[in-house]
């Protein structure tokens, strides 16, 4: 583990594939190689190029008013680098108590330690309800049991970014990939892909939406993570739902009202919705929703 200057700003030399006991069998994606010096109680330290952590943090877009949660902080370097050189917040846990008695101290060194603060914690049992924006670099097994964590408990619209690795089932909003020739001695393959999540509002279930000029709906919706599909019913009419769309606290959907097509656009606020939709020919209308109502 190295830290060093460089351009007049901080870089490290590693970020952490954390809290990783064991590696899945058979898993799609390629396990690391990780060398004997590397490894450590709970999982090995897996070195990551500066260039990966930067990508990461610009893919979420991380900035002064983000709070950035590291699961598997390791050294800290993902939280430090957007604390130095973003401004933001942020929180690392790890079960290396070693690696957050550094990661402490390197932040006190850096002047952030009153944005940021490391702790080691049991990754499935931290708090994550407060991140704007959570970082991973862990293997499957782990991935697939933060999965429903995540989902469940961050707030709509927070980004998540993993290196390397996905949820599976929970489809990636967006992904990059590019050269990285330093990683090849430990995955063999010289390149990294970035995975990025936007969480969804939880929109699952039975609606009544009001149109204006057009009455009210019952409105039916079910989801799978940001995919969604449902059904609108106004006085004994039934119509599906066209195109529908969530991303983060945004939902989009075409509804036909008889031969005009409306698209519906909108933002949900936990057991409320509402926007406005386009009939065309310069006609728009204001819609809203109410959960269970």
């Amino acid at each position: 583990m190295k830290f060093g200057q460089m351009n007049g700003g901080w870089r490290s030399a590693a970020v952490v594939a954390g809290m990783m006991w064991a590696c899945v069998a058979g898993a799609a994606q390629k396990q690391p190689n990780v060398p004997p010096e590397y490894e450590r109680d709970g999982g090995p330290y897996v070195p990551t190029p500066n260039v990966v952590v930067d990508r990461m943090l610009g893919f979420a877009n991380v900035g002064a008013n983000d709070y950035v949660i590291d699961l598997g902080s390791g050294d800290g370097v993902i939280v430090l680098t957007a604390a130095h050189q973003r401004k933001s917040s942020g929180y690392g846990v790890d079960i290396d108590e070693e690696l957050i008695r550094l990661s402490n101290q390197r932040a006190k060194g850096l002047g952030v330690s009153g944005r940021v603060l490391f702790e080691a914690k049991d990754i499935f049992k931290t708090d994550v309800s407060k991140a704007t924006v959570v970082t991973l670099y862990l293997l499957p097994e782990f991935m697939r049991r933060l999965r429903p964590k995540l989902f469940n408990e961050l707030k709509p619209g927070t980004r998540i970014v993993s290196h390397d690795y996905h949820f599976e089932e929970w489809q990636h909003d967006d992904d990059i990939s590019f050269d990285v020739p330093e990683k090849e001695f430990i995955s063999g393959v010289p390149h990294a892909t970035l995975y990025l999540w936007i969480v969804p509002a939880k929109v699952d279930g039975a609606w009544r939406m009001q149109v204006d000029g057009d009455g009210e709906y019952n409105l039916t919706l079910k989801q799978r993570y940001q995919s969604i599909e449902g059904t609108a019913e106004s006085s004994g009419r039934q119509a599906g739902l066209l195109e529908p769309k969530m991303k983060g606290t945004e939902i989009r959907f075409v509804m036909m009202q008889g031969t005009n097509r409306g698209q519906f656009t909108g933002r949900v606020n936990g057991n409320r919705m509402e926007g406005t939709a386009d009939f065309g020919n310069g006609k728009v209308t204001r819609w809203s929703a109410s959960k269970g109502s």
